[in-house]
């Protein structure tokens, strides 16, 4: 098990939704802003099937979950950079329009990270998470060697190391002693999603909300020095 890679230049996190990046990762990067990282969000979906209500207007939510992940990516704190494929949600593929987007992009930022979903994780029910993480990888190998997508603007660029949150087989923990409060404020502004996916009613929930992420990024702390803790598997052989 591996510990605290260095602080990057630049990281990006790449998800599936608006929200998976703060769950999967957000205590790592709220701990790398704090010592200058740039940080850059890629969100692959709209959104728009993030809601229990069937009368929901999804254009209005579409829009609203993209003005959250910009507040949460303040809250950990960036600049609010976050880029939004928009492809409908429930719906992503892993083929080359979306690597072709993917890469696009990771030349375009040219992170020292990349950060995103395991997509080998067992039993994973939602093809959004798992079409993610295939997408990510596939984009890093598209991004690197130039005769990949020659007619991108930008050059090809080869990332240090990719960080895969959720991993059945972690064999790396990044120490956020003292962010997850961060992590926390950063989930928080994904208040549509409070009710669906964080089982939060009210204000008077998100207290035991807060206490369920400090119970997991405890329990990701095992077996180590650190108080609190994200696990990942580390690839940087990219």
């Amino acid at each position: 098990m591996t510990t605290n890679l260095a602080t990057p230049g630049r990281a990006l996190a790449i998800a599936a939704h608006p929200d998976d990046v703060e769950f999967g990762c957000g205590g790592t990067l709220a701990k790398w802003a704090a010592t200058g990282c740039t940080l850059h969000h890629l969100v692959l979906t709209d959104g728009s099937k993030g809601s229990w209500d069937p009368a929901e207007d999804t254009v209005a939510l579409v829009a609203r979950r993209q003005d959250e992940q910009r507040a949460a990516s303040r809250a950990l704190g960036g600049g609010g950079d976050a880029t939004f494929l928009g492809w409908p949600d429930g719906e992503l593929e892993c083929g080359r329009r979306e690597q072709r987007a993917v890469a696009a992009v990771i030349r375009r930022v040219r992170p020292d990270v990349v950060l995103g979903h395991d997509p080998w994780r067992r039993y994973r029910l939602h093809p959004d998470h798992r079409n993610a993480g295939f997408v990510t990888t596939d984009a890093i190998v598209a991004a690197r060697d130039p005769h990949f997508f020659p007619e991108l603007a930008d050059p090809p660029h080869r990332p240090t190391a990719l960080l895969l949150w959720e991993a059945d087989e972690p064999d790396h923990t990044e120490d956020i002693t003292g962010f997850v409060d961060t992590k926390v404020a950063a989930l928080l502004e994904h208040r549509s999603q409070w009710r669906s996916t964080m089982h939060v009613e009210n204000e008077a929930d998100t207290a035991s909300f807060a206490a369920r992420i400090a119970t997991r990024a405890a329990d990701a702390a095992a077996n180590t020095a650190f108080a609190h803790a994200e696990r990942f598997k580390l690839l940087t052989d990219i």
